[in-house]
C-alpha cells in the first residue's frame, strides 16, 4: 500500500523514524527525553516505544532520572554491527560496536600510515575481520564503517583534499577503497572532526551544542560543532586551525606558507627543540610525562605550545564564539601545564565577551576519541527507514499500534517546524544529532 503524504499512516511512519533517530544519535534516552527531543507527546512516545520494542528495533531497560524510576530506550544490540577505523600518522585503531552504542571489541597497532595507502588498507581490512571474528557476530550483520584519516576530505568525492599531508595516499579515495574491500557503506571524515564527534557523543563535549575539538599531534586541526552538528564547510576544509598564520617570517610549513600555528605546536616541529638535551628518540607522550614529573625544559616547551594554541583558540572565539574548547591528543595529558597557558592567551587575545563564555578543558577519551567518533559517524548516517524496514520484514507492522501519529487526545503530532535536523557534509557522512544539547547519553563499555 502506497502511503499518501499527510495521511495518518505517513505521519505515524515519520514519528517512528523521529524516535528511532533520536535514540540512534544519543545511544540511550529515557522516554521523557525522547519526548523533549522530538516534540512528540509523552503518550505518543510511550506507544511508539512499545511498538518498536515489540518489533525488536529497540530495547527498554529500567533506570532512574532525577531520583525517579524511568525506562531507558536504546536500539537493540542485535539489530546490527558497525565498525570504526582511525588512521593516525603512526597508528591504526579499529573498534567494533553495536547499535546500542556498546563497544564490543577494540584494538590498535603501530603503522606508518604516511608511507603506503595500500599497506594501510590491507592492515585495516585484516584488523576489521579479526575483531569481528572475536566478537562471534556474523559478518553479515555489519551495516557500515566509519573511517577517519589525518587530512582534509573532499565532501563531494570522499577523496583526500591535500596530498601534501599524506603523500603516500596520492590518487586514492579512502571511502571507495575500504568500501570495495568490506562490501558495506563507508563514511569518511578527518580525524579532528571525528574527535569532536566522539567527545560530543561519549566524552567531555556532551551537553555542548557549540564546541571546538583541537587535536595536536603530527599536525594540528580543529573539529567544529555548531548548533549540535559537525561543520565542515563546502569544501570539507573547515577547522584547519593549524594553518592560521602566527608569524609571516616564521618557519616554512608543509602547506607552503610561513609561520603557521602548526609550525609552533605540532610534534614534528616541537620535539627537535629538545633533541640536544633529551635525545632524538623523544615522543610527545614522553615530553608530557617528563613535564608532569617536573622537567624544566619540557615544562617550558609545553607552556610555549599552550600559549600558541591559545592564540589560535582566541581567533576561534572571536569568529565562532564556542562555549567549550576541548584539547585532544597526547598533549591533553599535560593537564593544566598546557591548559593554563591556553587560557591565558585566550584571556589576552579574545574579545572579553567571547572569552568569558568559553571553557577550555581536556578531552576525556584520549587516543580513542577518533575511533569512537568513527563509530558515531556511522550511527549518525545510518538510515532510520532501513531499521524499520528490517523490523517489518521480521513481522513488525509500521502502521499499527502507536496512535497513527496522534497524541492520545487525538491531536496530531506531526514534525514541529524547524526541528527536523538537516544533513550536512555531502556524501562523506555528517553528524546530525537529533535532540537538544542536554540530551543524556549512555554508552556501555566505553
Amino acid at each position: 500500500m502506497v502511503e499518501t503524504p499527510g495521511s495518518q499512516s505517513s505521519l505515524h511512519r515519520a514519528n517512528l523514524e523521529r524516535v528511532v533517530r533520536a535514540v540512534r544519535m544519543a545511544g540511550s534516552l529515557t522516554q521523557a527525553e525522547i519526548a523533549r527531543s522530538t516534540g512528540l507527546s509523552a503518550a505518543t512516545v510511550s506507544n511508539i516505544v512499545r511498538e518498536l520494542k515489540d518489533g525488536g528495533t529497540v530495547q527498554v531497560t529500567p533506570t532512574s532520572a532525577g531520583g525517579r524510576r524511568a525506562r531507558a530506550v536504546s536500539l537493540s544490540g542485535d539489530a546490527g554491527t558497525v565498525v570504526g577505523v582511525d588512521f593516525g600518522h603512526s597508528h591504526l585503531r579499529v573498534a567494533v560496536g553495536n547499535l546500542a552504542h556498546q563497544v564490543l571489541a577494540e584494538e590498535a597497532e603501530p603503522i606508518d600510515v604516511d608511507a603506503s595507502a595500500a599497506e594501510g588498507f590491507d592492515r585495516a581490512e585484516q584488523l576489521v575481520q579479526r575483531l569481528i571474528a572475536t566478537t562471534g557476530i556474523s559478518p553479515e550483520k555489519l551495516i557500515g564503517v566509519g573511517l577517519g584519516v589525518p587530512g582534509p576530505i573532499d565532501v563531494e568525492t570522499g577523496a583526500l583534499g591535500s596530498t601534501s599531508i599524506l603523500p603516500g595516499w596520492a590518487g586514492t579515495n579512502p571511502r571507495e577503497e575500504l568500501a570495495s574491500r568490506l562490501g558495506v557503506p563507508v563514511y569518511v571524515d578527518n580525524d579532528a572532526n571525528l574527535g569532536a564527534l566522539g567527545e560530543q557523543v561519549w566524552g567531555n563535549g556532551r551537553g555542548s551544542a557549540d564546541l571546538a575539538y583541537i587535536k595536536v599531534a603530527s599536525g594540528v586541526g580543529a573539529g567544529l560543532v555548531i548548533n549540535g552538528q559537525i561543520y565542515r564547510g563546502p569544501g570539507g576544509t573547515a577547522g584547519e586551525i593549524g594553518h592560521i598564520t602566527l608569524d609571516e617570517s616564521g618557519p616554512v610549513c608543509r602547506c607552503g606558507n610561513r609561520g603557521c600555528l602548526e609550525t609552533f605546536t605540532a610534534a614534528r616541529y616541537v620535539l627537535p627543540l629538545l633533541h640536544s638535551s633529551h635525545g632524538a628518540d623523544l615522543t610527545m607522550a614522553r615530553v608530557v610525562q617528563l613535564a608532569r614529573d617536573g622537567d624544566p625544559g619540557c615544562r617550558r616547551v609545553i607552556a610555549d605550545v599552550g600559549r600558541h594554541i591559545g592564540s589560535g583558540v582566541a581567533n576561534l572565539c572571536n569568529l565562532l564564539n564556542p562555549s567549550k574548547v576541548l584539547l585532544g591528543g597526547d598533549l591533553a595529558e599535560a593537564g593544566d601545564l598546557v591548559l593554563d597557558p591556553v587560557r591565558d592567551s585566550v584571556a589576552r587575545y579574545a574579545i572579553p565577551s567571547a572569552g568569558r563564555q568559553l571553557t577550555v578543558v581536556p578531552g576525556t577519551l584520549g587516543g580513542r576519541a577518533e575511533v569512537l567518533g568513527a563509530l558515531a559517524l556511522v550511527l549518525s548516517e545510518m538510515g532510520d527507514a532501513t531499521l524499520l524496514d528490517a523490523a517489518a520484514a521480521a513481522g513488525f507492522g509500521a502502521g499499527e499500534g502507536a496512535g497513527e501519529g496522534a497524541a492520545s487526545d487525538g491531536s496530531p503530532e506531526g514534525p514541529r517546524e524547524g526541528r527536523e535536523p538537516g544533513r550536512t557534509g555531502g556524501r562523506t557522512g555528517a553528524a546530525d544529532p537529533a535532540g537538544p544539547p542536554d540530551t543524556a547519553v549512555a554508552a556501555a563499555s566505553v
